[in-house]
């Protein structure tokens, strides 16, 4: 469903993403992990289309700056970006509009019921607390109903229970054979949901594994990102294919 092949991004002459490539399978979540400097955002601003890079990056098959591609990608970005002249109904609004959805009040009233936003609509997006404006963010990115989602550290910010409704939602949409990729420092907030992992440090992919090699290698994904980050296990990590996939040692 998503393919990253051959991937890089330079900043004059620093290298954020070094020839990255990796495919996420419908149905299934990826967690993104790395240090700061890692190259993750750059990576995810780069699927999205906010960046020019090198290589190639596809959507169902479609090169992902394309409108068709456009359509199939959601993005839930780490920090909210809120027009403060528009309330919160509004903003959903904008954006089913902006998508051309259709029969979509019920899925916006679904989404600010489960994410309890229901008593905010009429609020501006400046007059929400960071959390609040947090729950906003998830659910404009929700309410498209993307085939590939990607969520850059979804879950700051929120409380227990919109943490509980976002990890329940993922859970569903992956049922649905969505893919969706999830980018975070907190290993142990998606730890039940992930089928796959991929693991950067200084621009580079150096581990690429699935919950079932991990789980016949005894190990827990703190374990395995610490041991390849602190370059315990790298050399036993770094033997990727051309797809960038290595299985655990």
């Amino acid at each position: 469903m998503l393919s990253v092949s051959h991937v890089t991004k330079k900043y004059g002459k620093v290298t954020a993403c070094d020839d990255v490539s990796f495919q996420l399978e419908p149905g299934s979540v990826t967690v993104l992990l790395g240090p700061n400097g890692a190259g993750k955002s750059t990576i995810m601003k780069a699927i999205i289309g906010f960046l020019r890079y090198q290589g190639a990056i596809t959507v169902d098959g479609l090169p992902n700056k394309t409108t068709d591609a456009r359509r199939l990608l959601g993005y839930i970005p780490e920090m909210p970006s809120l027009y403060p002249n528009l309330t919160v109904a509004e903003h959903m609004e904008f954006l089913a509009r902006a998508y051309r959805l259709t029969d979509y009040k019920g899925r916006i009233d679904s989404l600010f019921e489960r994410f309890e936003l229901s008593d905010k609509r009429k609020k501006f997006g400046d007059e929400l607390s960071k959390g609040m404006q947090q729950k906003l963010n998830i659910c404009l990115g929700l309410l498209p109903e993307p085939k590939v989602l990607l969520l850059d550290e979804p879950m700051i910010g929120l409380d227990p229970h919109a943490i509980k409704e976002l990890k329940t939602m993922l859970t569903e949409m992956r049922a649905q054979g969505r893919t969706m990729l999830v980018s975070t420092h907190i290993i142990d907030s998606v730890d039940m949901l992930w089928n796959r992992t991929v693991i950067m440090q200084e621009g580079k992919i150096r581990a690429n594994v699935t919950r079932e090699e991990l789980d016949r290698d005894g190990r827990t994904l703190e374990q395995l990102f610490f041991d390849v980050t602190e370059g315990l296990a790298q050399d036993d990590m770094r033997g990727a294919d051309a797809d960038g996939e290595v299985a655990a040692p």
